[in-house]
């Protein structure tokens, strides 16, 4: 991706309150990472949000949709759509190793179409999925 989509996508996600679920687990973050939701409703997918939002501070993401991520990560697709939790959680830890092996300090995971015109068009997609990897 050129580096003025990838500074405005830093911007944008430097700028915005962000909402987060907790995990259970107390080492989740250690092994996946901090996941945060662009929006309230986003975050309830996973359980109760905290009640205030966060802010972050990220400088280089890997940004895309999941087949982008993984192919840059992986060099191939490696999850699907019958993925259970468990191996979702397992996915997301193998990324989270990758980003960091690779320099990235967070991931921003968005949907094929709304990656396809964020590309073309520049407009920034409402919704996002931020991981910040070094949220330990």
């Amino acid at each position: 991706m050129p580096p003025s989509l990838v500074a405005k996508v830093v911007r944008h996600i430097n700028r915005k309150e962000w909402w987060h679920v907790p995990p259970q687990d107390p080492e989740a973050y250690l092994k996946r990472g901090k996941f945060l939701a662009s929006s309230f409703a986003e975050a309830e997918f996973w359980g109760r949000p905290l009640d205030e939002p966060q802010r972050v501070i990220v400088s280089r993401p890997l940004v895309g949709d999941e087949g982008t991520i993984e192919k840059e990560l992986f060099g191939r697709r490696v999850s699907g759509e019958d993925i259970s939790v468990r191996e979702r959680w397992a996915l997301d830890a193998k990324l989270k190793k990758a980003a960091l092996t690779k320099g990235y300090d967070s991931i921003v995971l968005v949907t094929p179409k709304a990656f396809s015109v964020f590309k073309k068009s520049r407009r920034m997609p409402r919704s996002i999925e931020l991981n910040v990897l070094n949220a330990g």
